[in-house]
């Protein structure tokens, strides 16, 4: 393999999809990520449906004029539902709401694993030409598509059983996301109907997304490339070639900027104001570095669009997230997510780990106590503008609120312990 320059020079971040739920007044709307989620890193809630078809085979029939109508061939049709019938292990998943969720740094443990790094460095080699091929071709560091492929499907490893057709077919026949899971079984159906993959091969995970990098159909038809140039868009393909393409051009097609960190971890000077450690708030790396902001290793460097990022409150790391990060947010919206790509990224090409620790005393809430604070904070006139139990930039701006009126350090860090605080008013 051909000697290749880094990805980035200065150490990443890391993290994931903390909490999977409903869309909520906390959480902005947005376009559909390739894995099904919105802007929120949420999964998908359609609106109120219709009750739900007495039964399987009866939503069947009432969708397929539907299928017809959208340009889908009676055979096409009659090949992709043969043998299909109503999944109860999707129904199940479906239904879960998890009460607890790990922290931060739990996630980033388990997503940026020492197996799974050494398993990012051994796919490097032995996919080095194509890489580099790659790289070339969408402008998009080749690291950061390796890490999104460890992400997702553990390098292929593990990207879902089962029939695509028949996962959104029982999701459209439930009735919690119909209008979603028909959308996507429509684009699905148009996806076979093109001769890309055969029914039996379009497998993937319960929620529909698909392949090694997890796209769901609609995405598949907007993102996914033919790299090999045999005729076919193939994500499922034992080679990855295709799916590692077609991450690359969704990442290019969002904006990527070649050759930029996604995040840089920083050191804030003494006195700093938290109150700009928000996403919102973009200034350039020279009027940061002027604040007292310092990369934990060499140099901020140069870009005018850079915020600060502070997934674990004053007492964890920091980071300066610069474009990149956010076009990696458009892959999957979650914070922890888009720190843990950059940072196992980051890791395949040989830095180490991150130099600031984690508060690992914290303990994370659960669903039903992220609920409560929601609550007494609204109820002590901090309105997080919806009480359920997700934690986004609304319930933050209250946290940042109740913090400043009380002497405390503005960081909007959700813990135990600010919890015990709201609850004493």
């Amino acid at each position: 393999m051909t000697a290749r320059r880094p990805l980035w020079t200065h150490a990443a971040v890391p993290s994931l999809l903390l909490v999977l739920g409903a869309c909520s007044a906390n959480a902005e709307q947005g376009n559909l990520t390739p894995n099904g989620k919105t802007a929120t890193g949420t999964e998908t809630v359609a609106a109120a449906t219709p009750a739900r078809p007495a039964s399987f085979s009866a939503w069947q029939a009432a969708f397929r004029p539907r299928a017809l109508s959208a340009g889908i061939s009676p055979a096409t049709l009659d090949r992709a539902f043969a043998g299909v019938s109503l999944n109860r292990q999707v129904i199940e998943l479906d239904g879960r709401q998890a009460e607890f969720t790990r922290s931060i740094w739990e996630y980033l443990d388990s997503a940026v694993s020492d197996t799974r790094i050494a398993n990012g460095r051994a796919k490097a080699r032995g996919l080095g030409q194509t890489l580099s091929d790659i790289e070339t071709r969408y402008s998009v560091d080749y690291p950061a598509v390796l890490a999104i492929w460890g992400l997702e499907s553990a390098y292929g490893a593990n990207f879902g059983s089962i029939p695509v057709v028949e996962s959104l077919s029982t999701l459209a026949y439930e009735g919690r996301r119909q209008k979603f899971a028909e959308d996507q079984l429509i684009a699905a159906l148009q996806i076979l109907q093109s001769g890309d993959i055969t029914p039996d091969r379009m497998v993937g995970s319960w929620a529909g997304a698909m392949g090694h990098t997890q796209f769901i159909p609609t995405s598949f038809l907007d993102y996914a490339v033919d790299f090999t140039g045999d005729g076919k868009r193939d994500i499922w393909a034992p080679d990855a070639i295709d799916a590692l393409a077609s991450a690359a051009n969704y990442l290019s097609r969002f904006g990527w900027t070649r050759g930029q960190p996604p995040v840089v971890e920083v050191r804030l000077a003494q006195g700093f104001d938290y109150l700009l450690a928000d996403d919102k708030t973009r200034r350039s790396a020279n009027e940061w570095a002027a604040l007292g902001v310092t990369a934990v290793s060499g140099n901020l460097p140069p870009s005018d669009d850079v915020s600060i990022l502070l997934p674990a409150g004053a007492k964890g790391p920091a980071f300066a997230a610069y474009p990149n990060f956010r076009v990696i947010k458009r892959y999957n919206n979650a914070t922890s997510y888009a720190l843990a790509v950059a940072h196992l990224a980051d890791r395949i090409r040989g830095s180490g780990p991150f130099q600031q620790a984690w508060p690992r005393g914290d303990r994370s809430l659960s669903r039903s106590e992220k609920q409560e604070l929601q609550q007494l904070l609204t109820d002590l006139g901090f309105d997080t503008q919806g009480v359920d139990g997700i934690i986004g930039p609304n319930s933050r701006a209250a946290v940042r609120a109740f913090q400043t009126s009380r002497g405390l350090v503005p960081d909007g860090y959700v813990s135990a312990a600010l919890l015990q605080a709201v609850r004493g008013g």
